[in-house]
């Protein structure tokens, strides 16, 4: 396939010459990305499945996801499992994300600076926490902390391209009892928790889903299979939004406001039990930088 670069193209090619993109295995290109899976989803249609209830609606591009399934075995091969991949190789606990084909704009110059890299294909696990680990993630926590890791999805949604899709690796706690309020624990246990920073305006209501819905029809969504709890009274919808305080604080101190709108969220815990490394969770943050 071919495809026209944008204006802002670094290598100054010009906009009008295409240029032919292959077709490799294992985690793509920007360029691939741009030639053979095209966003499915516009940023004001993620808004609008963050912002949903339900958390299910956010996809990875059908045939990325089957170049995924046809990478992973060989993985399994070299590292023992997926688990170990991440743990001892993928997850660079403290470290800059030098492995990513995706980098974010905001490590462009770390990148330069710290190619250093540790790596392992033994089974090691994790460490236990030092007694001064805190319980939890919060927002204060320094970005080369030995208890996250900050890296771009590999695999990432079926998001606009100027979006960057970040994983916070989180070796502390997300959810705790500390942060959820007992009156909305059992909603947050089904829908996770969300946000939004980097804008006044207030994100794209759940009650206009149904015109974001033709954007999801290849995966057979509809309105009567959403998974969602209704919404609270202000005082419920605030608790809920305070839940995710750390969370947010984070965000915004690692993508300024004035420089950058997100939109973030945490699967809810049933999820992580089903995910790549049991005990870790992680925090998704989609990032679009300002013009």
């Amino acid at each position: 396939m071919t495809i026209e670069p944008p204006l802002d193209t670094p290598d100054n090619v010009s906009h009008r010459k295409i240029i032919q993109v292959s077709l490799r295995t294992g985690p793509p290109t920007r360029e691939e990305l741009l030639a053979h899976y095209p966003p499915k989803f516009t940023w004001h249609q993620l808004k609008t499945f963050v912002n949903s209830g339900d958390l299910g609606l956010l996809k990875r591009d059908k045939a990325l996801q089957k170049r995924y399934n046809a990478w992973s075995p060989g993985v399994v091969k070299e590292h023992g499992s997926l688990e170990n991949y991440l743990i001892n190789h993928r997850l660079q606990w403290g470290k800059p994300d030098t492995l990513s084909l995706l980098p974010s704009a905001l490590d462009s110059d770390i990148r330069l600076k710290d190619g250093s890299i540790s790596s392992s294909k033994s089974n090691q696990f994790l460490p236990p926490l030092p007694p001064d680990a805190p319980e939890y993630f919060k927002a204060d926590m320094p970005f080369d902390s030995e208890f996250i890791s900050i890296i771009q999805n590999d695999w990432p949604y079926s998001v606009p391209i100027e979006i960057e899709h970040t994983l916070i690796w989180s070796r502390v706690p997300i959810f705790h009892p500390d942060l959820i309020p007992a009156e909305v624990d059992t909603r947050i246990q089904q829908d996770g928790l969300c946000g939004f920073t980097g804008t006044n305006e207030l994100p794209p209501s759940p009650s206009t889903l149904p015109e974001c819905l033709p954007a999801l029809a290849e995966w057979g969504i509809t309105m009567e299979k959403l998974v969602r709890s209704p919404r609270g009274n202000p005082e419920i919808e605030e608790m809920v939004r305070n839940a995710g305080r750390e969370i947010d604080g984070f965000v915004k101190r690692r993508w300024v406001e004035r420089e950058w709108e997100t939109a973030w969220f945490v699967n809810p815990p049933h999820f992580q039990r089903i995910q790549s490394v049991r005990g870790l969770a992680h925090i998704h943050v989609f990032a679009k930088k300002k013009d």
